[in-house]
């Protein structure tokens, strides 16, 4: 009976943390992704000297708050699996255990903290919990091809906005105070102006390292600029194929469920059994 009880809340907690079809389980991935946001920004406030001297004690103790949680979800998510090794070595597992180690790491390591800005990769769940892709479906003329194109564009922004993220924590960190990159959010925005091939040359790297860098954001920014192009040009152009190919089978499936043995995703809607290992999935 013991067991029994013990199985069906570990399947519980399954369904709430990995997946977002349930009430409890969307609620939890929204609450997630708000509390990955605070923490992305207080660690950018942190960075900024003014606010950090007159908040540090608040910005610290919320910072450690957040990563304590983070930290409990994490082990939650390793309990709540068959195959937990599956979950630490898979790409989320990955990115749940750099983003919370960094502010351990800077008892031991000044600076190292600022690392927690790589939670912003975290935030690639709001595609699971929004289910962006009903938005890319089949469409008939240029209008509902821009709509869908808009979701795409959409992702797109927020896949720069994170390496925008990512690439000024790293230059905050390689140039520093002395060579003009004096936090993380002007760092940020010296990214931004770099990848939009503006250039207003107000802050520019001086370490070979740092230039080595500037270099690799302004070849990125070249291919950033013809990206959305391309995505309507895309969409139009599959419109066309399914006017052509009506009987094909263009449904879109939003199925959110994580298989509690290998933690595959994508399954169809309505799946009963995992398509990979054929374990049973969760429903109501």
């Amino acid at each position: 009976m013991n067991d029994k009880h013990h199985k069906n809340w570990k399947d519980k907690l399954h369904e709430i943390i990995y997946e977002a079809d349930t009430p409890a389980g969307k609620l939890f991935d929204v609450i997630l992704l708000v509390t990955i946001l605070a923490s992305i920004i207080l660690v950018m406030l942190e960075s900024v000297k003014s606010i950090d001297v007159k908040y540090h004690n608040f910005l610290n103790i919320s910072e450690w708050v957040i990563t304590i949680l983070f930290t409990i979800e994490y082990v939650l998510r390793i309990i709540t699996v068959k195959k937990p090794i599956k979950y630490i070595t898979s790409f989320y597992g990955v990115i749940d255990l750099l983003s919370t180690i960094p502010k351990y790491l800077s008892l031991i390591f000044a600076g190292t903290h600022a690392l927690v800005a790589l939670r912003a990769l975290r935030l690639l769940r709001i595609f699971r919990v929004l289910k962006l892709a009903r938005y890319l479906g089949a469409s008939k003329n240029l209008t509902v091809a821009l709509k869908a194109s808009r979701a795409k564009i959409f992702v797109f922004l927020f896949a720069v906005l994170i390496i925008a993220v990512i690439i000024g924590t790293i230059m905050h960190l390689v140039e520093g105070e002395e060579n003009g990159f004096d936090n993380i959010p002007k760092s940020v925005y010296w990214c931004i102006v770099t990848l939009t091939t503006v250039g207003f040359g107000d802050i520019a790297p001086q370490t070979p390292l740092g230039q080595f860098i500037a270099s690799l954001v302004m070849i990125l920014g070249y291919g950033i600029i013809a990206v959305p192009t391309g995505i309507v040009s895309a969409e139009y152009s599959a419109q066309g194929k399914v006017k052509e190919e009506p009987k094909k089978d263009n449904k879109v499936h939003v199925n959110t469920q994580c298989c509690v043995n290998c933690l595959n995703e994508k399954h169809q809607d309505g799946a009963e059994f995992c398509y990979k290992c054929g374990c049973k999935l969760h429903h109501d």
